[in-house]
């Protein structure tokens, strides 16, 4: 095996135990599935194997015991300002006021940063449609938050993605899951 696969199966194996029994709010997948998604869209997206890897370990901060600088040390300098980038900053209190900080940067941490975000953003859109398929607006008390919030919220990615020239390639692939999710939310005999 490569250096280079090598660092992809490492990372897959973190990921799998830093998510180990986790489940995803909208529609309550294994956690680790939704890695191994982030994943293969990038990989679809033909971006290399370090940029992979920070895919699969970018919730690890926020979502188990390990540490940035673990993640750093371990995968080294690239993959940790990767990971680093698509970590949330739970010391600001606000959820808005929390996403805009971090969606401003990810756009300071560039391309491969924005990349990550929006294949992230891409799979939590589906996982939305999903969880809305099961439950309707009820989803919203798994997710903790309105969905008209985190439709506009995921507007303000989308154009985020797409201030960079050329546009990240995923902006579009965002925009799309955005539209089928206010879509199945307008066809809901719950909407209003």
């Amino acid at each position: 095996m490569s250096a280079e696969r090598r660092i992809v199966q490492e990372a897959r194996d973190v990921a799998a135990r830093a998510h180990d029994g986790q489940r995803r709010k909208a529609n309550r997948m294994p956690y680790f599935d939704h890695v191994i998604g982030v994943a293969e869209v990038l990989a679809d997206a033909g971006l290399d194997d370090e940029v992979i890897a920070a895919g699969l370990l970018h919730d690890v901060v926020e979502h188990s015991e390990m540490t940035a600088s673990e993640v750093r040390a371990r995968f080294g300098d690239r993959v940790g300002d990767l990971v680093a980038a698509m970590t949330d900053r739970e010391e600001i209190a606000g959820w808005e006021e929390r996403k805009d900080e971090h969606r401003e940067r990810v756009r300071e941490a560039g391309r491969e940063a924005a990349a990550i975000y929006a294949a992230d953003k891409v799979l939590g859109v589906r996982e939305a449609r999903s969880g809305f398929a099961e439950m309707d607006e009820a989803v919203e008390s798994r997710l903790g938050r309105p969905l008209d919030l985190r439709e506009r919220t995921w507007e303000r990615d989308v154009a985020m993605l797409r201030s960079f020239s050329p546009p990240i390639q995923l902006a579009d692939e965002l925009e799309d899951e955005l539209e089928r999710l206010r879509v199945d939310r307008a066809r809901s005999p719950s909407w209003t």
